[in-house]
């Protein structure tokens, strides 16, 4: 099995900006969602705000907007695209959000 890694992207609401009904149906949906994965569910990760770009000639800018990861196990690419099927974060079918996912490999000597 390998780990694959799911970034989020998409504009994101801070819990504290919403009411709590709104904070309960989405966090359900996130639960629902990860019980379903069962044990290929290695880290449920966490939100991300406020990023930064660096790049290689000292400049900084504005990250797109990437809201949060999770990293689940999968004995494919295929497969681990096959398990965001059903993901909360794509729910709204705007076109706003996505979810990429990618192989985590192995740092040689590590």
């Amino acid at each position: 099995m390998s780990k694959f890694i799911l970034l989020y992207n998409g504009p994101a609401t801070p819990a504290e900006q919403m009411d709590p009904e709104m904070v309960q149906k989405v966090m359900g949906a996130w639960k629902s969602w990860m019980e379903k994965l069962g044990p290929a569910m290695v880290d449920m990760g966490q939100p991300m705000a406020n990023g930064q770009t660096v790049v290689d000639d000292g400049s900084t800018g504005q990250t797109p907007l990437l809201t949060g990861y999770s990293i689940i196990e999968a004995s494919s690419i295929d497969e681990a695209v096959q398990l965001v099927d059903g993901h909360p974060f794509l729910s709204d079918r705007t076109g706003k959000f996505s979810v990429e996912v990618f192989e985590l490999m192995p740092v040689p000597g590590m």
